[in-house]
């Protein structure tokens, strides 16, 4: 039994625990790409992006179109940058959500529908970002390294390859 556990768990663990940068990194270049465009496009046509809120029944259209469009456009940037990464990741996971309940919901006729959404994929994406962190390719680390909290506050507690106490 031990074998299979190391050779099967610990070990691709141990490897895996090399390139942890790596997906985060990769998560905020794709989504904060994505986002930025997608909010800099609805901040340069906000009129039709207004008249679409307010057929989806978004309350106070014109106060939270460019609300939003700007927490899409300038979120993206601060994830591509690794910029206080937790705080925009957490906005625009509630963007999704906000999304999916206004725009999607009336097409939800089962959980694989509701599932099967982009936005749902970029919901659970904001919420890893938000709860593991921008990882240590980030601007979050080099500012928490600066001042003297070293990876405290951009990693994330894994049980699997943490030490034993």
């Amino acid at each position: 039994m031990y074998f299979i556990v190391h050779l099967l768990i610990l070990l691709p663990a141990q490897i895996a625990s090399y390139f942890s940068w790596v997906g985060p990194l990769i998560m905020r270049l794709i989504v904060g790409y994505t986002f930025m465009l997608a909010g800099w496009g609805k901040l340069t046509h906000l009129e039709q992006v207004t008249e679409n809120f307010v057929g989806w029944g978004i309350p106070f259209p014109k106060i939270l179109t460019p609300f939003v469009s700007g927490v899409e456009c300038f979120g993206g940037a601060m994830l591509i940058l690794g910029l206080f990464t937790r705080i925009p990741a957490a906005m625009l996971a509630v963007v999704m959500v906000v999304a999916i309940k206004s725009a999607k919901w009336g097409d939800v006729d089962s959980l694989e529908t509701l599932l099967g959404f982009e936005e749902a994929a970029y919901f659970a994406g904001f919420m890893w970002l938000a709860i593991a962190g921008p990882g240590a390719a980030s601007l979050d680390r080099l500012l928490a390294n600066a001042a003297g909290h070293s990876e405290k506050s951009t990693r994330s507690h894994n049980p699997v390859t943490a030490p034993k106490s």
